[in-house]
């Protein structure tokens, strides 16, 4: 009998490290898709989220009235001088700029600084266009986000706002994406929450999403007060999500429900 036991609870412990171990596995959203949605995202004339990534090309190339620069001073006519290992590893540690930094914060002070024009908010219009632009240049590559060095505090910080309760029925981001991944939730299938994607085109709002207005749209939805985009929890809870989805190529603009 008590063989029995110990056998059962060997089984149990066995199964929970190898649940443990496929719950570290990133696995894209893309791979939660229906296969038409899936046809979708692949192709470029399909897939709605090119549009804006149109949008921000023509931002990308525009040379306004009295000002040297525009991106593609720096950058290349088609972004070709862009480095996208370095695209792939945003959010980065910058000390001059304030500690943790965006790609979206990155292309707002290249904005505000070296074109001189006026600054724009988080999550502005242009903003998310020139983000889709700029990520889908680099689509392909693999995220590649620093965990070590000033990176690690950041990155507990993220940690436990993701298993944080928010809101009136107490919900936390791992309860979706990493307890219930894969189950059904109000005819959508629970991803792993992966943020290899965005900024992408939900189906449901008919539009470009950026990450920090998903995880908005997530707060509101279990009854929680968001926090605004650009707010540092934001942004560690990015950092997170970002370095949960180490080794997952860009797919900027994703499709997704």
């Amino acid at each position: 009998m008590i063989r029995l036991a110990l056998r059962a609870v060997l089984m149990l412990a066995t199964a929970l490290l190898a649940g443990a171990a496929a719950a570290l596995e990133p696995v894209s959203g893309y791979d939660f898709l229906v296969p038409e949605t899936q046809a979708m995202q692949d192709d470029e004339f399909e897939n709605p989220g090119m549009v804006t990534v149109d949008q921000g090309e023509a931002l990308f190339r525009e040379h306004r009235e009295h000002e040297e620069y525009a991106c593609a001073s720096c950058h290349g006519d088609n972004g070709e001088k862009l480095d996208l290992e370095k695209i792939a590893s945003y959010p980065r540690y910058n000390r001059n700029l304030g500690g943790l930094v965006t790609l979206q914060d990155q292309i707002g002070h290249c904005w505000e600084i070296n074109m001189d024009r006026f600054p724009l908010m988080y999550d502005a219009p242009e903003l998310v266009e020139l983000e889709t632009y700029v990520r889908n240049r680099a689509i392909g590559e693999r995220i590649n986000v620093q965990t070590d060095g000033p990176m690690q505090d950041l990155l507990q910080q993220g940690e436990a706002l993701y298993q944080t309760r928010f809101g009136q029925i107490g919900m936390a981001c791992q309860h979706c994406h990493v307890q219930h991944q894969g189950q059904m939730l109000r005819g959508q299938r629970l991803t792993q929450g992966q943020a290899n994607g965005f900024p992408q085109y939900r189906l449901a709002k008919g539009e470009i999403t950026s990450l920090h207005k998903r995880m908005r749209q997530c707060f509101i939805s279990f009854r929680a007060e968001p926090f605004d985009p650009g707010a540092e929890e934001f942004k560690l809870l990015e950092l997170y999500l970002m370095s949960r989805g180490n080794g997952l190529k860009i797919e900027t603009p994703a499709v997704r429900f």
